[in-house]
C-alpha cells in the first residue's frame, strides 16, 4: 500500500478565517463536502469487510503453500508460471490495502474517537498478520540468480513487471533473512506504529487556549496567519506553552523512534542516516546532497533577503517568529467560500488540460473528499490514493484563506496523479515522493498564476506574489532546514539519548541559518519541532517538497515555451506512476536532476519573484 501524501508541514496549509466562530465561518464558506467511504465498505460491520479479510487470509495460506521456497525453481521452469505467482500477490497486495485504508481514512476523519480508534487497531493488527504470511514473497523473489530472471523476463506476462522487480532488486543488498524481516514486519504495531498513532491522538487531544477559547491545533496555527498581530502573539505563545508542557513526551517519542530507525538501519546495512528514505525513493544520494547544498548556499538570497523586505513592509526592524506568515496587507484576507475555491482551481486545470480537470471534478461530484475542520480530525491535508481498484481520497481542513486554495490545488494535484498512476496496477502505481510531490505542486503553479493574471490591481498582484514566495520559501527552504534538522537528530541519537534541551537547541541552529537575521526567534520557539508530522511517521520525507517544487518551477518554465504536447507529455508522466526512474520521466521535457545546476533553474525562479517584488517596492517608492 501507498503511503498518505501529506501536506508540507511548514507550508501553513493549516487555513483559518481568523477568529471566527465555527458557525460563523461554516455559513461563511457554504456546504462543506464530507467523503464516502462507502466505495471502500458500507460500515466498519459491514459483512464485506469481514469477507475480505478473510479471503486475505486465505489467499496468504494458498500462496505460501503454493510458492514459498519454490521460486527459484518456478523461474527456471516458466516465466508465465512466475507472472502468475506476482499477479497473485498483486491482487492480495490490493485487497489488504484497501481494508487498511478504510481503516486509515475512517482514524483520520475523527482521532480521538475510541472506537474508531479501536477500530483502526484491530484491523491494523489482522491486516499486518496476514501480510506477514507474504513476506517470503519478495524476499525469496530476489534471491532467483539475475541472469535466471532476465531469461524468465522474456515472457510477456512477467515482463510487464519488469520495473517492479528492478526496484525491488535495488533493495535486495539490505534484505534480511525471512525469520527477521517477519520479526520486524510483526512488531511495527507495538513499535513504530504504536508510537505513531501515540504522537497522532497526544496531538489531536491537545488544546491551546487563546483569547479564553481552547483551540485544537488546526485553529491555533491558523492564527498566526491572522493580520492582527496580538492574535498572532497570543497564538504562538499558546503553542509554545502546550509543546512545552508536553516536551518530555515529544522527547521520548522522537528519541525511541530514532533508535528505532538506528537499529533497523545497522541490521540492513544502510551507511547514511537517509540512505533507506533515498532507496525507498528511487534517487541517489549524490542527487539529494545536491539540491540540500544549492538550497542551502541560497538562504541568503532567498529567506534572509525576503524577510528583511516583508519587515520593512510591516514597518519593523525584524519580524517576530509569530510574524513570518503575516499578511503582507492590513486588512483581513477574504474569505474564500468553498464554490469559488473549487471553480478556481478547476478553471485553472481545465485552461492546462480539460482531462486533468474532469479528473479532479470528479473529486467534487462523488464524495472523495473531507473538508471541514472538526474537533479531533487529523490536523493538515492530504490524498490518500488507497488502491487502483477504487479512488484517492483527499483530507483537508478548508477554512477559507487564500492558502487553503492553494492546499486544495495542491491535494488535488496527487489526486490526479493518483487516479492516472493507477492504470500500473497496485505494484508499479506507487510513485516515489520525490514525483509524487511534482503533480501537486505543479497544480498550485496552475491555480497560482491564474490568480496572478487575473489580479485587479498592482497592489493585489503584489500580495500574491509574495504569498507565492512565502509559500516557495516554504516548502523549499524550510523542508530543506527541516532535512538538515532530522540529520542532526539521527547522526546524534547514534551517540545515545537525546535530551529535550539538546532537541532545542539543534532546532533554534537550523532555523537561525535558514530564516536569517530579520526574524526574532524568542522564547517559545525552541519548542515548535514537536507538530511536525513528517519527523514522526516519515523520516527524511520532507526534502521530497524541495524536490518537487524545485523540479516543477523548471517543468513550468518548459511549459511556458513549449508547443501544444506539453500537456499530454505532462500526464503521460503523471499515468507512468512508479514505474519510471525520475530521469527518465524527466527526459522528454530536457531536464535532468542529475545534471550539475538543475537545482539552481529552480531556486533562480524563486529568486525572480523577489526580484519583482523589489522592483514593485522600488516603483511605487517603497513600503
Amino acid at each position: 500500500m501507498q503511503a498518505a501524501k501529506f501536506s508540507s508541514p511548514g507550508t501553513p496549509c493549516f487555513s483559518a478565517a481568523g477568529g471566527a466562530t465555527a458557525a460563523e465561518v461554516t455559513s461563511t464558506l457554504g456546504d462543506l463536502p464530507e467523503w464516502k467511504l462507502e466505495d471502500l465498505y458500507p460500515s466498519p460491520e459491514a459483512p464485506e469487510l469481514e469477507a475480505d479479510l478473510g479471503r486475505a487470509e486465505k489467499l496468504a495460506d494458498a500462496m505460501q503453500e503454493s510458492y514459498a521456497g519454490k521460486l527459484s525453481a518456478i523461474a527456471t521452469q516458466s516465466g508465465g508460471d512466475l507472472a502468475t505467482a506476482v499477479q497473485e500477490f498483486e491482487t492480495l497486495s490490493d485487497l489488504l490495502g484497501r481494508v487498511i485504508s478504510y481503516a486509515s481514512l475512517r482514524y483520520a476523519a475523527d482521532t480521538s474517537d475510541p472506537a474508531r480508534q479501536k477500530f483502526f487497531g484491530d484491523i491494523q493488527e489482522r491486516v499486518t498478520t496476514i501480510s506477514s504470511k507474504l513476506i517470503f514473497f519478495p524476499l525469496e523473489l530476489n534471491r532467483v540468480d539475475d541472469g535466471m530472471m532476465e531469461r524468465a523476463m522474456e515472457a510477456p506476462e512477467l515482463a510487464h513487471y519488469r520495473p517492479w522487480i528492478d526496484d525491488l532488486r535495488q533493495e535486495k543488498p539490505y534484505q534480511l533473512e525471512d525469520k527477521l524481516e517477519q520479526l520486524f514486519h510483526e512488531k511495527a504495531v507495538s513499535g513504530r506504529g504504536a508510537w505513531n498513532r501515540l504522537f497522532n491522538e497526544t496531538l489531536a487531544q491537545m488544546r491551546f487556549e487563546v483569547d479564553g477559547e481552547a483551540l485544537s491545533l488546526e485553529p491555533a496555527i491558523n492564527l498566526l496567519l491572522d493580520s492582527d498581530e496580538e492574535k498572532r502573539r497570543k497564538s504562538a505563545q499558546a503553542l509554545g506553552k502546550e509543546f512545552k508542557e508536553n516536551l518530555h513526551l515529544f522527547t521520548i517519542i522522537t528519541n525511541t523512534l530514532a533508535k528505532d530507525k538506528e537499529i533497523s538501519d545497522r541490521w540492513r546495512g544502510f551507511e547514511d542516516v537517509a540512505d533507506s528514505r533515498h532507496l525507498a525513493n528511487r534517487v541517489e544520494r549524490e542527487v539529494v546532497d545536491a539540491l540540500v547544498q544549492a538550497v542551502r548556499d541560497k538562504y541568503p538570497s532567498i529567506s534572509h533577503r525576503y524577510y528583511k523586505m516583508k519587515a520593512r513592509w510591516l514597518g519593523k526592524d525584524k519580524l517576530m517568529y509569530w510574524d513570518r506568515n503575516a499578511p503582507v496587507v492590513k486588512e483581513p484576507a477574504q474569505t474564500i467560500g468553498w464554490d469559488q475555491a473549487r471553480n478556481t482551481v478547476l478553471s485553472a486545470y481545465g485552461n492546462f488540460s480539460p482531462r486533468m480537470a474532469d479528473i479532479a471534478q470528479d473529486f467534487f461530484d462523488k464524495g472523495w473528499i473531507d473538508a471541514p475542520a472538526r474537533q479531533g480530525k487529523q490536523p493538515g491535508a492530504f490524498s490518500h490514493p488507497t488502491v487502483p481498484s477504487a479512488h484517492p481520497y483527499v483530507l483537508l481542513n478548508y477554512l477559507g484563506k487564500p492558502r487553503d486554495v492553494m492546499t486544495l490545488a495542491h491535494e488535488l494535484g496527487h489526486g490526479v496523479h493518483q487516479v492516472l498512476a493507477n492504470g500500473q496496477g497496485p505494484l508499479m502505481a506507487p510513485t516515489p515522493l520525490t514525483l509524487a510531490e511534482t503533480a501537486s505542486v505543479f497544480g498550485e503553479m496552475l491555480t497560482f498564476r491564474q490568480l496572478l493574471d487575473n489580479a485587479p490591481s498592482a497592489a493585489e498582484r503584489r500580495a500574491m506574489l509574495a504569498l507565492k514566495v512565502e509559500d516557495m520559501i516554504n516548502t523549499v527552504v524550510r523542508q530543506i532546514a527541516f532535512y538538515w534538522f532530522e540529520r542532526k537528530i539521527h547522526t546524534e541519537r547514534r551517540q545515545g539519548e537525546l535530551t529535550s534541551e539538546q532537541l532545542c537547541e539543534m532546532w533554534m541552529d537550523v532555523q537561525r541559518e535558514s530564516l536569517g537575521p530579520a526574524i526574532e526567534l524568542d522564547e517559545g520557539y525552541e519548542t515548535f519541532w514537536c507538530y511536525i508530522p513528517h519527523f514522526i511517521h516519515s523520516p527524511f520525507y520532507v526534502y521530497a517538497y524541495a524536490f518537487g517544487d524545485c523540479l516543477v518551477n523548471s517543468l513550468y518554465a518548459v511549459y511556458e515555451k513549449s508547443d501544444e504536447g506539453f500537456a499530454e507529455r505532462y500526464l503521460d508522466m503523471l499515468a507512468a506512476g512508479g514505474s519510471k526512474h525520475h530521469k527518465e520521466l524527466l527526459a522528454p521535457f530536457g531536464l535532468d536532476a542529475t545534471e550539475p545546476g538543475f537545482w539552481s533553474m529552480g531556486l533562480n525562479v524563486i529568486e525572480g519573484l523577489i526580484d519583482e517584488l523589489e522592483a514593485m517596492d522600488a516603483e511605487a517608492g517603497a513600503v
